[in-house]
């Protein structure tokens, strides 16, 4: 059967609808091409979906419950449950050892190493039967060989050395090394003793030789090299372990051995021998021979020698030239009981002590005794009870001119007259029978290492790296230097990059490493790089122990050096107080300041005796420097009063005047350079001067809190903390000024432009940080002993962790210093400075009329004879006789040309003062 279709019916049929559908398609050709598009997707989307469903499965049958199967589970968890209880169990053991003391960790270590030493020497020389036995043979002989009986003895030396020196733990490591190479070598050399026995000789001739350490030892040696090679090769090796164990250089073995075979007996000293027939001069011999700091060197007990006694206390400096012996006295004059208690009584006699002659009962019994660097001299009668002026030779000897490191004129003739010396008083000394000793550093606390890197540092240089990339800056973190406090990390820019782009970014990265207080540096001092300083989250503490161990090893023998703390790079800051000259330390309230003072009081008394050094300490608010009364080193009890403290630094102002009159006189410009002509005897009195040539002492003045005494008494403190400041330096007076309140009307620019040096800690304005520091910075710090220190000729502050010292420290040394001997005062240090006035004491029938004055005068602060001319109509006489009326009751100050007089009673001491005039209560 066929089907035919005829192309005329086929074509029409054909073309109409595709014709019809063309038509309307291009009208609406433009708004449906996006649901064209949605269409197509979802035709598409149909198409795929049948493709994606998978079909349906017969779900598998459910197998059978095993019966063993909640056996199973259950044994599992039991045993999960007992491995956490025992993993927790274990975890905090191990958590509280973590937290044990370092001390009871390191016994633990030793004690261990004692009951393994047991444990071994029982197996090796005991034969110990059993597991363990088996255990000790299988390892120790094995390993040791023919040497296991000394491997107990040397656990046991090991567990005594960290029993007796756990404060040593930087030595383990030489240690180590050194047993190390020391114990191959020698097994290595007993194994080639017994034949170098191989492993195809058994296990048993290996132990029998040098064990398996000695095999591995020989062997690649005899196999490479021969024996020949060999063996000089194991015995370089144990000479260099054995080297290692003592700390011994090679050039110092002959001394080693020297000082061996001096303490076994075997040589004799022939200096010794020489001198040991007599006795004083092998003394001599010996203190010439001590080493350069016999100042720390405490004196061994012999018989009390009153004419050698102070000459013995005053060589105790270290690094001065040892000066002669004092003659011995007169044999026919030998000083009985009663000599020497009288002796002893005139030295404690106040007048001596504060420049008096002494009393005339004993003034003959002191004649010819030498006192400190004084040479003895004939028997003089009693001096007068007042000093007459000396004189002096104006020219000097060529080698005093020499000395004072200028060149004599030879061309001019020096003149015959002499000129008058100023009158002085007796100068700041020890007490004759004194033998003075430092403290030992053992009483400070020792700190552990710092941390060179932490995870909290490779944190921060991510989140450094992050900012950098985020905000599109070409530069990178190349390295950092961690301090106690803070880490500086060092980033360097690419090229054609500002430094402004990167100082711009500080509150980024401030958020980023989640701390406000960061600091850029730009550029770091001697680096092209740019530092920013960000605050450590895990900080560590700076011990003062630890600065004065580092000065003591570096040998560095100035009194005045003081610890300060480490700086941002790791390394202790330490400066001579003499080269600062003087030093401003300002701090908000619990930034650090005090315990800055204290670790420089601290410095002072571990370095320096009361010959070196002596202090004038100011405490306005009492209970700061209450724990260093009564040390040695004091010349006035610890001043608490403002009013005392402005007549304190008047003396200190007469102090240095006379200092420089007794330099102008001699020729010298420095202070060190004239005690070191004094000490070496090129300096003496004039002939026929009762004046007796001391060594000067530095003097060191500290004041705790500034801004007391500027409210007080602002003028008479400013005049003396100039003048101190402008001249004292070559007098070797020294001032140190601390204030939690570093304003302009208390740090004033006369004051600033004086003390060259700074310390800044925290602040809380940039108004502070630039009156001390004269730029931007200390704002940013964080408290706690985080400071700038400025000294005398940097350019830029650094950045330091202040250190620390406790009160228990401070109360060990303190004890130790007054153990020494007991502080001499002076009585002049606190009195008032002018002259008063001699007026009639008598008031007459001016009683009302002085007490009227007096309560204007008080009440209004202000102090004018004009004023009193016209409030009380009185004439210009007796305005100024009430005027000094009033001045001799310490009411007003002495007359100060025109200016008006300063008040010196507040008006809440107007009461007491009436009465006083009435005669209600004495003066």
């Amino acid at each position: 059967m066929s089907v035919v279709v005829s192309p005329g019916n086929l074509t029409p049929m054909a073309s109409r609808p595709s014709a019809a559908k063309k038509q309307p398609a291009k009208k609406a050709a433009a708004p449906a091409k996006a649901p064209a598009k949605k269409a197509a997707a979802k035709k598409a989307a149909a198409k795929k979906a049948p493709a994606k469903k998978a079909p349906a499965k017969k779900a598998p049958p459910k197998p059978a419950p095993s019966p063993t199967g909640g056996v199973y589970r259950l044994v599992r968890a039991l045993w999960l449950g007992v491995a956490h209880a025992l993993g927790a169990v274990f975890r905090g053991i191990g958590q509280g050892a973590k937290n044990l003391d370092p001390a009871h960790r390191k016994d633990g270590i030793a004690l261990l190493l004692f009951g393994i030493a047991l444990i071994v020497a029982a197996g090796t020389w005991a034969d110990l039967k059993g597991p363990v036995g088996d255990l000790v043979e299988i390892l120790v002989t094995g390993a040791f060989g023919r040497l296991d009986l000394l491997v107990p003895v040397l656990l046991a030396v090991i567990a005594v050395r960290f029993i007796r020196h756990p404060e040593k733990p930087e030595a383990n490591g030489r240690i180590v090394i050194g047993l190390s190479a020391l114990v191959i070598g020698v097994l290595g050399q007993v194994h080639i003793a017994c034949g170098s026995p191989a492993r195809s000789d058994g296990m048993q001739a290996i132990r029998d030789a040098g064990g398996l350490i000695g095999w591995a030892a020989a062997t690649p040696l005899t196999y490479t090299m021969t024996e020949v090679l060999a063996v000089p090769l194991l015995v370089l090796l144990t000479i260099f372990g054995l080297l290692v164990v003592t700390a011994t250089p090679v050039n110092a073995i002959p001394q080693r051995l020297r000082a061996l075979g001096l303490r076994l007996g075997v040589l004799h000293d022939p200096e010794a021998e020489e001198f040991s027939e007599d006795d004083a001069r092998y003394d001599e011999q010996w203190r010439e021979a001590l080493p350069a700091r016999p100042r720390k060197r405490s004196s061994a007990p012999q018989a009390y020698d009153p004419d050698g006694a102070e000459e013995e206390a005053l060589s105790q400096r270290r690094g001065r030239p040892r000066r002669s012996a004092v003659p011995q006295p007169d044999p026919h004059r030998q000083m009985d009981a009663v000599d020497v208690a009288a002796a002893a009584a005139a030295a404690l006699d106040g007048a001596v002590l504060h420049g008096m002659p002494p009393s005339p009962l004993v003034a003959d019994l002191t004649q010819g005794v030498s006192v400190g660097d004084r040479e003895e001299t004939t028997p003089v009668p009693a001096p007068a009870p007042a000093p007459t002026p000396s004189s002096v030779p104006a020219a000097r000897p060529k080698q005093e001119k020499l000395q004072a490191g200028m060149v004599p004129d030879l061309t001019k003739k020096a003149p015959d007259e002499p000129r008058d010396l100023p009158p002085r008083a007796e100068q700041l000394q020890l007490a004759g029978d004194v033998t003075y000793s430092l403290p030992s550093l053992d009483l400070l606390t020792r700190g552990g290492p710092g941390k060179a890197r932490s995870e909290a540092n490779d944190a921060v240089v991510a989140s450094l790296t992050q900012v950098f990339t985020e905000f599109k800056v070409d530069a990178a973190v190349t390295g950092f230097t961690r301090g106690p406090t803070v880490t500086r990390y060092e980033v360097e820019l690419g090229p054609a990059v500002k430094v402004e782009r990167i100082t711009a970014l500080t509150k980024n990265i401030a958020y980023a490493v989640a701390s406000p207080d960061v600091r850029i540096i730009s550029p770091i001092p001697g680096k092209s790089a740019v530092g920013i300083e960000i605050p450590n989250t895990d900080r560590e503490m700076v011990n003062l122990g630890d600065v004065l161990r580092l000065a003591e090893s570096a040998e560095d023998d100035d009194p005045m050096l003081v610890a300060f703390g480490k700086d941002v790079e790791g390394g202790y800051v330490m400066h001579s107080l003499a080269k600062m000259p003087h030093m401003l330390v300002a701090g908000a309230t619990g930034s650090g300041k005090s315990s800055c003072i204290n670790c420089l009081i601290t410095s002072v008394m571990m370095r320096a005796t009361p010959e070196d050094v002596r202090l004038i300490l100011v405490d306005p608010k009492r209970v700061e420097l209450t724990a260093y009364e009564g040390i040695p080193h004091l010349i006035t009890p610890i001043i608490t009063n403002p009013k005392r403290a402005a007549e304190a630094l008047q003396w200190v102002v007469r102090e240095m005047d006379l200092r420089y009159d007794d330099l102008a006189a001699y020729g010298f410009r420095h202070i060190d350079d004239f005690n070191r002509a004094i000490r070496e005897g090129k300096v003496k009195p004039p002939e026929g001067s009762e004046r007796e040539l001391q060594p000067y002492p530095y003097l060191l003045v500290i004041v705790d809190e500034l801004a007391d005494l500027m409210m007080v008494a602002p003028r008479d403190v400013e005049d003396a903390i100039v003048r101190i400041t402008q001249l004292a330096r070559a007098a070797g007076i020294h001032l140190v000024l601390a204030t939690q309140r570093p304003s302009v009307d208390v740090v004033t620019g006369l004051i600033k432009a004086n003390v060259p040096s700074r310390l800044a800690f925290a602040t809380s304005s940039l108004a502070d940080s630039r009156v001390i520091l004269d730029q931007p910075g200390a704002e940013k710090l964080i408290g706690k002993g985080d400071g700038l220190f400025l000294p005398m000729g940097a350019n830029k502050p650094t950045r330091m962790q202040g250190a620390f010292v406790t009160e228990a420290e401070v109360a060990a040394v303190v004890q130790h210093c007054k153990d020494q001997m007991a502080p001499v005062f002076r009585d002049d240090v606190t009195v008032g400075t002018k002259q008063k006035k001699e007026i009639d004491e008598d008031i007459g029938d001016d009683l009302d009329l002085l007490c009227q004055a007096a309560e204007l005068v008080v009440s209004t602060q202000f102090g004018s004879t004009s004023m009193l001319q016209r409030k009380l109509r009185v004439g210009f006489a007796k305005a100024g006789r009430l005027m000094d009326l009033m001045e001799s009751r310490n009411i007003v100050g002495p007359s100060e040309g025109s200016k008006a007089r300063d008040v010196l009673v507040k008006p809440d001491e107007l009461d007491g003062v009436l009465a006083i005039i009435r005669g209600e209560s004495g003066e």
